[in-house]
């Protein structure tokens, strides 16, 4: 009994003494790697934040575990400094992880979404914006993530003052510490691996789906693998262009005999003028407020000329440049970076061009900095003859939020276009408009008195009568801020029709209306609009019968944006419910103005019975159903429609087949190398 006693009493010994060794390691270590547990826990603390403030998925394991590994087999390098040189080491790693959080903090608060490492350079052309402007975009939480750099520099400054790397430096072995944090960094990246699929990373290697991304694989992962795609991109000879040429003359090889239809020339000759609508979405257009309507003039166009109610824009991390490319083009915009900062020296078969085929006159007109999404460039590659934007062309007198208002800007554009009616047969340009672009504020409160309060009628206790009352309703949200911001761009559009009639410049003029995207709002913003009890101010609970959810996908189709083509004599009253895309547009108008073009992906709408929308991200849209691409989740559009996994197969497999074409077409410069290869095989070289 007494050695048996002696043996457990041995035993815990041994165990305090193991634990003892392990707490005396563990303290001695932390105390040698001050610097490296404050670069790390930063940096964690950082991605943390972004997610929470961005997808919400703060705590999942599976991109904390992807970016903690980046980060340990980073950090392992830094042992290979001397201690008091390590400082320079992590700091400048840090001042680049803080930038990649501040930038995509910024970007999606404005595009909900994330950006790419081929847009940076985008982001410095807010220095060419006003001061107030910039405040716009950026918001005060951008700027939580610089603590990092304040808590590493002001570690390093305190452990100078106590000799901490002169006593470090007597006892750290660099190559060590080196291999035991890589070893522990490989691990984690390995534990990480074992969560992810085939699909997983198929999609990485795509680059579709951004949003997807970082909520799987961690904002340092996502960035790392887009600077590599931007990487590839520039040296796209090496990285499948022979498979890429491939697809691409399969596809085209097919003769596409253009179809004929009731609307095939019927603007043949006639000038056109496209206003680029910023942020204007679909729903704008049937909402009202105490009986007035957001946008009684867009309203009153679609009712008396063509209008197409069931329309998506297609735009990716590019937003307005992106559609203004797919609008053009028929294509879909570039999987990694925008085609107007990346791609803008490749050959593209634009509607521009082919009505400068047809002695057209083509410009664009924008009150915004000339170099903005690098437009003064690129639109030379799209086939505009001139630019007029911002100081060049225009007196900046009056500011709304970016740049010069939209009623200043159009006002100031008539006699510009008298001119170049004056000097040319025919012309067609585009206007892009800017007031109404995120963040939704007071930026415009000073010019848009429009009214989002709810009056509502209640019955006096004490009198018995009825009295009206006013409840506030959406004013003072960021909604509600959007539809003042909304109405104005529309009152600015109105005028600018009427200013064109009395110039008399409608007479044998098409006028083309499309909303370039939506409004980037978060979900979380319809609630109150949805569900608003004017009686207590209030909104309702989640659990109660007449609650309106806005689930993923109420908000995708919300997302649709006006497409409007309109004459002054009205002879076109129509609504086109055929679901359709900023791809189609190329092709329709090019059906009703005399031209086709050979490479786009799009379908003249009067010509095609079963559409199909594709997104940037996978995801695709027909009258039946929406697909979304990422989940493999379908919702039903349409219930008497019988739909089978066939039909899901087939339309995924298109949308993959599109959007691969698409990218190539713009990556690898496919139609003026096509053009080079077809012209020497004529010349017999």
């Amino acid at each position: 009994m007494p050695a048996s006693v002696s043996k457990k009493e041995e035993d815990k010994i041994n165990i305090k003494e193991q634990i003892k060794k392990m707490y005396q390691f563990a303290t001695h270590y932390g105390k040698t790697n001050v610097l490296f547990f404050t670069f790390l826990i930063t940096s964690v603390i950082n991605e943390l934040m972004l997610r929470h403030f961005t997808l919400k998925n703060t705590f999942d394991i599976s991109p904390f575990l992807a970016d903690l590994a980046f980060l340990l087999i980073i950090s392992a390098f830094g042992y290979f400094l001397k201690p008091k040189h390590q400082f320079k080491y992590y700091f400048c790693w840090s001042i680049l992880l803080t930038a990649i959080c501040v930038l995509n903090s910024a970007y999606y608060i404005n595009f909900l979404s994330f950006i790419s490492v081929s847009l940076i350079e985008t982001s410095f052309q807010l220095a060419g914006l006003d001061e107030a402007a910039v405040g716009n975009v950026i918001e005060p939480r951008c700027f939580y993530f610089l603590f990092q750099l304040v808590t590493l520099f002001f570690v390093n400054q305190y452990l100078k003052k106590k000799k901490y790397f002169d006593n470090v430096e007597k006892k750290e072995q660099g190559k060590v510490r080196a291999l035991n944090t890589l070893v522990v960094g490989l691990i984690t990246l390995g534990m990480f691996i074992s969560t992810l699929t085939s699909v997983d990373l198929s999609r990485l290697n795509k680059q579709w789906d951004r949003n997807y991304l970082v909520s799987k694989f961690g904002i340092y992962i996502y960035q790392v693998n887009d600077a590599f795609a931007t990487i590839k991109s520039q040296l796209n000879p090496l990285f499948g262009y022979d498979e890429a040429v491939r697809t691409f003359r399969e596809y085209y090889q097919e003769e596409k005999k253009p179809k004929k239809n009731k609307y095939t020339n019927i603007f043949k000759g006639k000038n056109v003028i496209a206003i680029h609508a910023e942020s204007m979405q679909n729903f704008l257009l049937e909402t009202k407020f105490n009986g007035k309507y957001v946008t009684p003039n867009l309203r009153k166009l679609s009712k008396e000329g063509l209008y197409f109610s069931n329309f998506y824009a297609q735009e990716s991390v590019g937003t307005s440049s992106d559609s203004e490319f797919t609008y053009s083009t028929s294509l879909l915009p570039a999987s990694s970076g925008t085609v107007f900062v990346n791609y803008f020296d490749r050959e593209y078969d634009t509607l521009q061009k082919q009505l400068k085929k047809k002695g057209y006159y083509t410009f664009s007109m924008h009150g915004n900095n000339c170099s903005f999404w690098n437009r003064s460039t690129t639109y030379k590659s799209i086939g505009y003859d001139e630019f007029f934007c911002h100081k060049k062309s225009f007196t900046i007198d009056e500011v709304v939020g970016l740049g010069l208002s939209d009623k200043s800007f159009f006002r100031q554009s008539i006699p510009i276009i008298n001119k170049v009616k004056e000097e040319h047969q025919k012309f067609y340009g585009t206007m892009v408009m800017l007031s109404n672009h995120t963040p939704f504020n007071d930026k415009g409160v000073a010019y848009s008195d429009f009214d989002v309060s709810m009056k509502y009628e209640k019955i006096n206790e004490e009198t018995g009568k009825k009295e009206t009352l006013v409840a506030p309703y959406m004013e003072g949200t960021k909604l509600g801020y959007y539809f003042k911001s909304a109405h104005y761009a529309d009152e600015a559009i109105g005028e600018f029709i009427d200013r064109l009639d009395e110039a008399g410049l409608l007479e044998n003029t098409v006028v083309v209306i499309y909303g370039d995207h939506d409004a980037k709002l978060k979900k979380s913003e319809y609630k109150r609009f949805y569900n608003y009890v004017p009686e207590t101010d209030s909104v309702l609970d989640s659990d109660d019968p007449d609650y309106r959810d806005v689930d993923y996908y109420t908000y995708e189709l919300n997302r649709k944006v006006p497409f409007i083509i309109w004459t002054k004599d009205n002879q076109f009253q129509k609504e086109v419910k055929t679901v359709m895309g900023m791809y189609d547009v190329m092709p329709t108008l090019g059906n009703m103005l005399g031209f086709q073009s050979e490479y786009a992906l799009g379908h003249d709408i009067f010509s095609t019975k079963d559409n199909i929308v594709i997104f940037p991200d996978g995801n695709w849209i027909t009258n039946e159903i929406y697909y979304n691409h990422s989940k493999d989740e379908v919702k039903i559009l349409n219930e008497n429609a019988t739909i089978g996994t066939d039909y899901i197969e087939e339309n995924d497999q298109y949308a993959e087949k599109m959007l691969a074409i698409s990218n190539s077409i713009i990556v690898y410069d496919l139609i003026q190398k096509t053009k080079e290869a077809d012209n020497l095989v004529k010349e017999g070289k």
